[in-house]
């Protein structure tokens, strides 16, 4: 059986590994615009992407889905990751 990844550790370490990598992982908050994803990672180079942190299992919303496939019609990545092997992967194939 797999182990259940909590979003809380998963925020965790995105922050962490964005920034040894000299990036900025910002909380976002949105009271009056909904289905926001949880993180904006702000990275050298002026590359950015929206980052949706989910429990193992976890599933977006119908407003998340929304929203996410708003913010890439305006053309930026949105990445939802719910487990430390997503992570892993999302890490390992930014740009360097």
């Amino acid at each position: 059986m797999l182990e259940k990844t909590s979003e809380k550790l998963l925020e965790k370490k995105l922050k962490t590994e964005i920034s040894k990598l000299d990036g900025l992982c910002i909380k976002l908050a949105s009271p009056y615009f909904t289905g926001m994803p949880d993180r904006i990672i702000l990275m050298p180079g002026g590359r950015s992407y929206f980052a949706e942190l989910k429990s193992s299992g976890g599933r977006l919303s119908s407003r998340q889905k929304l929203v996410h496939e708003l913010l890439e019609k305006l053309g930026h990545a949105v990445v939802v990751i719910d487990s430390h092997k997503g992570l892993d992967d999302f890490i390992k194939n930014l740009p360097r």
